[in-house]
């Protein structure tokens, strides 16, 4: 009967630590860490960050330029709170009449209904 009482406990442990550490299908990878991009450029990653210096023009009332993406990281996110991809990018950009760009870090949650800026905020040198 002490065989069963410890298998039983051992199985509730298991479960409960599977429970908690999920996994993103990427080979050791929790789900909710964030990945570098692979390609900061591709067309979909330039959409995303083209929507946040857009948005930000929006809520600023600024007027932004797009130059490009330096680099990125996006995290998958399941729970209540967030369902989706975000986007974390540097994203270069120039004001209107300066001559020189600088770089922003942009926060986007992507889901299937649309898009969503979080933050949006200049990277002091």
């Amino acid at each position: 009967m002490a065989f069963k009482s410890h298998h039983s406990l051992l199985v509730f442990v298991l479960v409960s630590i599977l429970a908690t550490t999920t996994f993103d299908g990427v080979k050791g990878t929790r789900r909710g860490a964030w990945l570098p991009l692979q390609n900061p450029n591709d067309p979909h990653v330039v959409e995303i960050a083209k929507f946040a210096v857009a948005e930000h023009n929006k809520e600023a009332k600024a007027s932004l330029v797009f130059i490009t993406v330096v680099k990125g990281e996006s995290q998958f996110g399941e729970s209540p709170l967030v369902f989706g991809l975000k986007y974390r990018l540097i994203i270069s950009a120039k004001d209107g009449g300066a001559t020189a760009p600088k770089n922003y870090q942009a926060v986007v949650l992507e889901r299937r209904l649309g898009k969503g800026l979080l933050s949006f905020q200049e990277i002091k040198a």
